[in-house]
């Protein structure tokens, strides 16, 4: 049965194992689809937010040069009337004049150091009502962040050119603005589910994001963590924003794909679930059916037991009754109520046996008093046990059964010829009692397995002795039971441990 067992333990095993590898690796197969195919759609992503932002630094290139060419103008204005201020009445200023005319885009007032308005051009009358009063006029240039040359056109008097971009650039600049919002707009919405963050050049104030938790954004050593991240896993993206103003494209893996990765963990530990919650079904009900075995036969062993035990009670009777030696007797006796003991112990397997406090030093010695008029001159028994009496609960037939067991296995070790020495130590809250011999010791390689169900190296045997010893102390009295060491050719000591 056992090795039955142990067969179908493996099988489950492997079985398990093989599952486990196939689903492992075919899920593997499918996230790696996956982020191959998620990592071209970042590339392709990437490569357009590359070229759009190489248009929009561009397009905003081309906006500065025709601020430049418009500040151009406006100097080229300012010397004119500085020149036409400083002729000469027999110098020809039609030139002059002509430059200042034909100016049909550059809104400009020039005004004296007061603010009072000698010559407007590119200005509707609407927008004269507003500047009417040296008051409005200063307020409105501040307002509307008007360029000023100062022209020198008299010693230390001077006029003062007023300007500001033109209409045309204007509508230009709405324009670039509005194609740098769309640009921000369709990053973070062509991200699919991809997580983006768009900064400034500071890397730290974010300008726009797609697939952040907004508690992220809130907290800006939760944000700083992200971006750097994001930094790491991927290389930003550097976008044009405008003039002087650079920005920074941070992204990384989805969601999805993280989860997806996380996948084959969950699927390990369902499958490391199912394996324990099968391994120890399976083993429950195989203890489950050894226990029934063992019940049933120890059951009937006892009732067997029975029968013979009334008849040689009966024979001992008769036997005094005819005046036999009562040396014989006596010995006779002890033998019957040794096998009456032994009907007991096979009884109370199966069931939860009652504990009695008992005095430990006195169940020790009564038994081996019995156990060594039983075996051969040849092997010597120590007892070394405390002065003074310890008391604790156990159930007396069986744990005389657990020191029997110790002891018949000590004396097969010696080959009938040795010492085995019983050590009683007493702790605050345990007892120890040692069970030592000078036989030819346990191999390693065996020592984990003597307490297993039909293992034995004895040529003869059922190999039930130490198991039965294990289950008794810890089943039963809660203990536990242990090779303490063992020699090879010196010996053995086995350890038992009991609450006192």
């Amino acid at each position: 049965m056992n090795i039955s067992y142990n067969k179908w333990k493996w099988a489950l095993f492997i079985g398990t194992i093989i599952i486990f590898l196939a689903i492992i690796w075919y899920s593997n197969v499918i996230i790696d689809d996956i982020a191959k195919e998620e990592r071209n759609k970042i590339k392709i992503w990437a490569n357009a937010i590359h070229k759009k932002a190489s248009l929009i630094k561009y397009t905003n290139e081309f906006f500065k040069t025709i601020q430049k060419e418009e500040q151009y103008k406006a100097n080229i204005m300012a010397k004119a009337f500085q020149r036409i201020n400083n002729a000469s009445p027999y110098e020809d200023i039609s030139f002059y004049s002509e430059l200042i005319s034909e100016n049909k885009s550059i809104p400009y007032i020039l005004t004296d150091k007061q603010g009072n308005i000698s010559a407007i051009k590119n200005l509707d009358s609407a927008y004269l009502k507003t500047i009417d009063t040296p008051e409005k006029l200063f307020k409105v240039i501040k307002e509307e962040n008007y360029g000023v040359i100062p022209i020198n056109y008299y010693k230390n008097h001077y006029i003062y050119l007023y300007y500001k971009e033109s209409y045309i650039y204007s509508q230009l600049r709405e324009v670039f603005n509005d194609i740098v919002e769309s640009f921000l707009s369709e990053i973070v919405e062509n991200s699919s589910s991809i997580p983006v963050i768009v900064t400034d050049s500071s890397k730290k104030n974010v300008i726009a994001y797609g697939n952040i938790d907004t508690l992220i954004l809130t907290s800006p050593e939760r944000l700083a963590e992200t971006i750097a991240l994001m930094e790491y896993e991927n290389s930003p993206l550097k976008i044009s924003l405008g003039e002087n103003n650079d920005g920074y494209v941070f992204y990384q893996g989805s969601y999805l794909l993280k989860r997806l990765r996380i996948f084959p963990v969950i699927q390990f530990v369902l499958v490391l679930i199912f394996f324990t919650v099968a391994y120890f079904l399976f083993n429950y009900a195989w203890k489950s059916e050894q226990n029934q075995v063992w019940v049933g036969m120890s059951k009937e062993t006892a009732h067997q037991l029975g029968t013979p035990l009334s008849s040689l009670l009966a024979w001992l009777e008769l036997l005094r009754a005819e005046n036999v030696d009562h040396n014989i007797l006596s010995e006779m006796e002890k033998d019957i109520s040794r096998l009456e003991t032994t009907a007991q112990r096979f009884s109370k397997i199966g069931s939860m046996p009652s504990l009695k406090v008992e005095n430990i030093q006195e169940v020790i010695r009564n038994f081996i008093e019995y156990f060594k008029d039983r075996t051969s001159e040849k092997i010597k028994f120590k007892l070394k046990l405390p002065e003074n009496d310890i008391f604790i609960n156990i159930n007396k037939y069986l744990f005389e059964w657990v020191i029997e067991n110790l002891c018949k296995n000590a004396v097969d070790a010696m080959d009938g010829q040795g010492t085995i020495t019983i050590t009683l130590i007493e702790e605050k809250r345990h007892v120890y009692i040692e069970v030592q011999d000078t036989g030819k010791g346990i191999n390693s390689k065996y020592q984990k397995k003597i307490f297993k169900p039909g293992f034995t190296t004895k040529n003869r045997g059922w190999g039930l002795g130490l198991t039965l010893s294990l289950r008794i102390i810890k089943n039963y009295h809660k203990g536990k039971i242990n090779v303490k060491k063992s020699t090879s050719n010196k010996g053995t000591t086995f350890r038992i441990k009991l609450k006192k």
